[in-house]
This record gives C-alpha cells, structure tokens and sequence, in this order.
C-alpha cells in the first residue's frame, strides 16, 4: 500500500460534526497522505439496516471490519474508509468506503443524504446500490437521491444546463452495481430464464405513456441510464434463518446458506477484477494522496452551501500536483547532478546535466497534468537553470582551485631552487626554462582538472613572466641578442597560451549548443508524448460516452420511443465532432508549445553572471565571418 500507517481497521473518512455539518476526519486524512500508490475505490450506499456493511467486510476479505449491528439502529455515521493492499493488483490499493445508510430516521432531514450519496458518486471508481427484496417501483422509489444529481453535482464551472447532463456525467461517473438482498423471486421474465443484468435493465425500462404518472416512473430509470452506462446485478438469497441474521459476522460458513456464500465470491470476485483506478477528469490517475485532496476540496464545497464542481476539484488537485510535481522533478535532476565529483570536463559535465534534465522533465511529465500555459513546466525549468548554472561555477571554482594547486606542488622544487640561487648563475636560464617547460608538461599529464585548465596555465606563466626576466638578465652566458630573441620567444609562447585558453573558452561554448539542441530534441520528444497520451485519453472518454449514448438511442428505437431516440441526436453529433476535432486541437497545442518549449530550453542551457555563456556569445562574434 505504500503507506506508513498499515488500517487494521475501518476509520471515519467523512462524519457529522456538532452543527450537523459534514467534516473530515483528520486520521484519516494523515492515513491516505501516507499512500504514494493508485487507487481504486469501492463505495456502497442504500438504505440503512440492508446489510452494506457485510459486502464491504467481504470485499476486504475479513470476517469483522465494519460494524454490522444488530438493532434498528443505523451503525455506519458518515463515510467510514478502510485502504488495504489491492488483493489483484499489485502496487495499487483498495479503499474501500461504506457510507452512513439512507433514510435513517434519526436523521430527521435528507439534506445530508444528498450530500453523502452526492460525495460517494464524486469519490468512487466502483458504485455499489444496496437494497432489499426486489427491484420494484418501491425500490427505485427509494432511489430518488439519483434523480436530483444534477442539482448537486456540476461537472463544469460554467455551463447551459442542458449540457450538464447526460452526456457530461456518463463521461467521469462511477461503475454501477446493483445488490439485490434477501431475494426470493425466480429469475424468469415472460417465462423465460434470464440473468440478474437482464433482470436489472427489464426493471429500468419505460412506461410509453405521457402521463404525469409515467414521467414520474420512468424519471429514475432515465437518471440510471443517463448517468451510469456501466451497470451489473446481483441477487442474494437470505443468508440465514431470520433468528440469526442480527449475528451474521459470528455465524460460521457451514451456518450460511452455500447459494449466499457462492454468490457473495462471485460479487467480490467481479468488483476486484473489474473495479477500475480511480481517475479525475482526464483520465489522471488518482493516488491516496490526491483521494485525500479530493476529499477535502468536495466537503469545504458541500460546507459552504455550494454544488460540488468537478472542473474546479481538478484544478485545484492539479495545482497541489504540479506543484509537488516540480518539486520531484527538481529532486531527481539535484540527486542525479550529486554523483559527480568536481572538478570534470565540461564534456562529462554536459552530458550529466542532459540526462538528469530528461529525468527530470520525465518524473514531471508522469505525475503533472493540467498544466495550463505551461505554468509549472516553466518552475522547473527555472530551477534547472539556477542549479546548473550553480555547478557551472561550481565546476569552474573546482577547476581553478586544482589547477592553481597542482601547478604550485609542481613547481615548488623550482622555487626551492630559486631561493637557494640555483638559477643565478651562468647558464641558468636555460636551467629555468627547461624546468619550466617539465612542469607545464607534467600539468598537461595529470587527468581531471576540469574546465579551467589553460585559463589557470595562462595566469601560472604569466605570473612566472617577470621571474624568468630576472633570470635572464644576470645569465652572463646570453649574449644581449640572445636575451633580446628570448624575451620574443617569451611573449610569442605567452600568446600562444592566450589562444588555447580562447581555444577552451570557445569549445566549452560549442558544447552549451550542442546542449541546447539536445535539449530541445529532448522536450519535444517528451511533450510530444504527453500530449498524445492526453489527446488519445480525452478522445477515449468521448468515444466512451457516443458508445454508451449510441446503445441508449438502439434500445429507445428497439423499445418504440422513437421521438426520444432523435432527441439524443444532438448530443451524439457533439461527442462526434468533439472526437474528430481532438486530433487537429493537438497539432495547434503542440505547435503553441513548441515555441515556448525553444524558450524554455534555451534559457536552460545559459546562465546569468560570470558563465561560458557569455563567451559563447562573444565567440560566436568572433568566428562569424561578415557577409
């Protein structure tokens, strides 16, 4: 599960608090921050006393979890929330929420049955409907909380209502299971064996009349529809004999009725197999961290009296994750760049640095999503920038430090031979300058100094240059033309170091270009990626929704509401024009991306103060030729 804090049992996710307002529970929060993993999430609702809590202990493989009761008295008080270890999945977890049952009566008021049914179909990737009995008019009648959805759910900030349904809401609603308790009718329909879906959707059919009766009957079953294209039944026989239903969680297998125990694996095994992540709009998948954001965002939106907006939930949730999303991505180029040992080449130094930005920008581009006007990707590029051009002076600083320190080791026996007077003497010149010339060569042996290299030789000789003319003047041996042509050769070899320090200058600039161009192969690439994993995500929910709305329209003609079927017609060309216009949207994203990404990458591979940059740029004026 990921998390430090393993649930032995169930806890409060979402209860009432003093005022009667819904309030979550910090435990439980401090619980799902731990879960870094997916998550798949399980709710059941219905009403109160229909044995919830028995399916949900079974889902999670225990005999005792959440509490069963055994009065009239409801049990479950608010969301109770139970995260363990997926039992198909691994490095997924399962959370699994049993709400407080509908229609209890202490209650006094539906307000907060409203709220805990609109809250479990907000959070749950799997919906499981709890009733007792059959399927009947009473039965639907007791789920009138699914006909006043869209009073208390937006799917987007600002919209026409007309557009709020339908075809909306069957994009990002949960799966839906029907249980059916305690049933005792045989599965036949006109005489005909049937299964239990067969059974469900011959329930959810429509009265053609256009009587106020009708519109009532037919008014849940269109809210099913409509909102839930995924659905499945089961139907449980009693499990016991009525005396021993109130201790059901202490009665032994062999006590229950083996139709029940075959049909409670069979729901547990489907609602595993086939229960998918839980996603937000978009199709990002959400962790137990983001769950506890969500969570958080829908109940302070329920607590001040306004509908729960799923647009603004992700907003909100993406902000919380672009952000922590920078700072891996930071995290990972930092700990990448540690490995190396200062001073290095600019060469080995370059090429650590593109790798750890590619990392980088890959932990970014796997946990961030809605990143508006590429608001967070410029964070992190800011941060690279200032790490880098951080360990490029860092790099530089090294360089110059070992450098300066092994010229000054390698020179030391010449300055011992300075002070003893070893050089003033006829033919000591020649004495000096072979010496010399031994330790440049024995510097030019050594490996790793860095990028400092000639730049520091340059400075050593020319610090050494009114020493050597010392030398030379009380050298009686040299004729005055022969000081006079090695005082030339002098500043000819001093020049000459001048150039290869430009030369070193001008190949490090070489090199930042060629990170550049990298770079920028490097973003593309993976934006590229990105964009084609959101394009083809947002064109499968809406070819998600047109199969579902297509099925819907099949059965309204197979069923004679031919005048209903062709109201459907607006809704399915706008999901048809939405799945083809999603391709040309991407190519216009990219290209708009594009020239930012050639900003961003460029000022990755500069930096501000005293950086290669600046003589790259005054290398380049200086190889041009004018046209």
């Amino acid at each position: 599960m990921a998390s430090k804090m393993p649930m032995e049992h169930p806890l409060c996710l979402v209860g009432n608090g003093t005022n009667g307002e819904l309030e979550v529970k910090p435990k439980a929060l401090e619980i799902l921050c731990g879960i870094t993993q997916p998550v798949v999430v399980v709710s059941i609702v219905g009403l109160y006393r229909t044995g919830k809590s028995y399916l949900m202990n079974q889902l999670a493989g225990k005999k005792r979890g959440f509490p069963l009761g055994s009065t009239v008295q409801s049990q479950t008080k608010g969301i109770w929330m139970w995260c363990l270890p997926h039992p198909r999945l691994s490095d997924y977890t399962l959370v699994l929420l049993d709400t407080e049952g509908l229609g209890d009566v202490e209650k006094g008021n539906t307000k907060n049955d409203h709220q805990i049914f609109a809250l479990t179909v907000l959070l749950s990737s799997t919906l499981v409907y709890n009733s007792k009995g059959t399927i009947d008019e009473y039965a639907m009648e007791q789920l009138h909380f699914v006909t006043t959805l869209t009073e208390h759910i937006k799917v987007k900030a600002q919209e026409r209502e007309e557009d709020e349904e339908g075809c909306q809401f069957v994009r990002f609603f949960p799966c839906f299971i029907w249980a059916v308790r305690d049933f005792t009718l045989e599965l036949k329909i006109n005489e005909q064996p049937v299964t239990e879906d067969d059974y469900l959707e011959n329930a959810l059919k429509f009265k053609k009349a256009v009587t106020k009766g009708a519109l009532a009957y037919n008014l849940p079953r269109e809210c099913i529809k409509t909102f839930f294209p995924t659905r499945k039944c089961f139907v449980f026989v009693q499990p016991a004999p009525a005396k021993d239903i109130s201790q059901l969680e202490l009665l032994p297998e062999s006590s229950l009725d083996p139709q029940f125990l075959e049909k409670t694996r069979h729901f547990c095994q489907h609602v595993l197999q086939s229960s998918p992540v839980k996603t937000v709009k978009g199709g990002h998948p959400v962790s137990g961290q983001m769950f506890g954001s969500l969570v958080q965002c829908y109940v302070e939106t329920l607590r001040s009296g306004k509908v729960p907006c799923m647009d603004n939930a992700v907003v909100a949730l993406a902000a919380l994750e672009n952000k922590a999303a920078v700072q891996e991505g930071l995290a990972h180029y930092t700990s990448q760049m540690k490995q190396l040992k200062f001073p290095v080449d600019q060469e080995e130094l370059s090429e650590k640095h593109g790798d750890s930005m590619a990392g980088a920008l890959g932990v970014f581009m796997d946990r961030s999503f809605k990143d508006e006007g590429q608001k967070y990707l410029q964070k992190l590029k800011d941060g690279i920038k200032e790490n880098y051009g951080r360990l490029l002076r860092k790099n530089e600083v090294a360089s110059k430090d070992t450098c300066f320190a092994l010229l000054e080791e390698l020179s030391a026996p010449m300055q011992k031979r300075l002070s003893d007077n070893v050089y003033n003497q006829p033919g000591g010149y020649e004495a000096y300058i072979r010496d010399q010339h031994q330790v440049v060569e024995d510097f030019r042996k050594k490996p790793k100094k860095g990028v400092k290299v000639e730049d520091v030789l340059e400075q050593f000789l020319a610090s050494k240059k009114a020493e050597a003319e010392a030398v030379l003047k009380f050298d009686t041996l040299i004729t005055d033309m022969e000081k006079h042509l090695a005082v030339g050769k002098q500043k000819a070899e001093l020049l000459e170091q001048q150039r290869k320090a430009e030369e070193e200058r001008r190949m490090r600039a070489e090199q930042l270009v060629k990170d550049q161009e990298c770079s920028f192969q490097e973003y593309q690439r993976q934006l590229e990626a990105k964009l084609a994993e959101e394009a083809a995500i947002t064109k499968k929910e809406a070819q998600q929704a047109l199969e579902c709305k297509l099925k819907e329209q099949r059965e309204l003609l197979q069923q004679g509401f031919r005048e209903k079927s062709m109201l459907m017609e607006q809704e399915i060309s706008t999901l048809k024009r939405e799945i083809n216009s999603v391709r040309e949207q991407d190519y216009i994203s990219l290209a708009k991306n594009m020239i930012k990404v050639f900003s961003i990458v460029y000022d990755i591979c500069t930096s501000d103060d005293d950086s290669p940059s600046q003589s790259r740029s005054q290398t380049r004026g200086k190889t041009r030729k004018p046209k």
